[in-house]
């Protein structure tokens, strides 16, 4: 997935892979500068999880970059575990039937 001639690939692989769970997003967690960047730190708040927010608002480069990296248009970005969950919409969905707490308790990442 990742292209070696890519750092902002590198750098967005790197983030993902050392930490459990990463928003790409637009703003910080503390002051979200989007609808849907806050209903996902919401979220996950909500659920008292742990998670690196990085604001692709910061670098052009981020903020095309990990559309590429994960063939997904738009931010929010949740990963979990190295792995891409999905936006603010997927997130939301998740939340509401259950299966986000459970992704992040079966990861360890939770608490039952």
């Amino acid at each position: 997935m990742t292209d070696a001639a890519n750092p902002v690939h590198d750098l967005i692989a790197r983030t993902v892979s050392e930490n459990p769970v990463v928003v790409f997003m637009k703003g910080e967690p503390d002051a979200p500068r989007c609808g849907f960047s806050s209903l996902v730190v919401q979220v996950l708040d909500h659920l008292g999880a742990d998670f690196v927010g990085v604001d692709v608002l910061a670098d052009d480069a981020l903020r095309d970059g990990i559309k590429t990296f994960t063939d997904w248009p738009t931010i929010p970005q949740l990963y979990v575990k190295g792995e891409f969950v999905g936006g603010a919409d997927i997130v939301r969905e998740m939340f509401q039937s259950g299966e986000l707490k459970g992704l992040l308790t079966e990861q360890g990442l939770l608490t039952a």
